[in-house]
C-alpha cells in the first residue's frame, strides 16, 4: 500500500515562491508516475502537474506552465513542485497522487482518476 505525505505549504505573497514536498512510501515508488493535484475553495480539483516515473517527461497545466516545476528524487522516494511567481488564484489544497507501477502514460491526458493513491494534502495560501 502506497502511502504519501505532503509537506512545505503555507502563507505565502503574491509573486513570492515556494517548494512543497511528497514523501512517497510502499512498493515501487521509482516506478510509477506521480502527480500533484489542487482544490482551491469552491472548485472541483484539478491536475497541476505530473512526472514520470525516470524523470524524462513532465507535463504542467496551462495556468501553470512557465512557474511550476515537477521534479523527483527516486533515491529519497520523494516528488517536489517548485513554485515560483505565485499568485492569489494558486491558493488551495495540494494533494500528490500516485499511478500504479510500470503503466503507460499519457501525459496529456492524465486525469484524477488515473491515480489511485492519494496524499492527505498541503494548504497553499497566497495573499494579494
Amino acid at each position: 500500500q502506497v502511502q504519501l505525505v505532503e509537506s512545505g505549504g503555507g502563507l505565502v505573497q503574491t509573486g513570492e515562491s515556494l517548494t512543497i514536498s511528497c514523501a512517497a512510501s510502499g512498493p515501487q515508488i521509482s516506478s510509477r508516475t506521480l502527480g500533484w493535484f489542487r482544490r482551491a475553495p469552491g472548485k472541483d480539483r484539478e491536475f497541476v502537474s505530473a512526472i514520470s516515473s525516470d524523470s524524462g517527461r513532465t507535463y504542467y497545466a496551462d495556468s501553470v506552465t512557465g512557474r511550476f516545476t515537477i521534479s523527483r528524487d527516486n533515491t529519497k522516494d520523494t516528488v517536489y513542485l517548485q513554485m515560483n511567481n505565485l499568485k492569489p488564484e494558486d491558493t488551495a489544497v495540494y494533494y500528490c497522487a500516485a499511478r500504479k507501477p510500470f503503466l503507460t502514460t499519457i501525459m496529456g491526458t492524465l486525469q484524477s482518476f488515473h491515480f489511485n493513491s492519494w496524499g492527505q494534502g498541503t494548504q497553499v495560501t497566497v495573499s494579494s
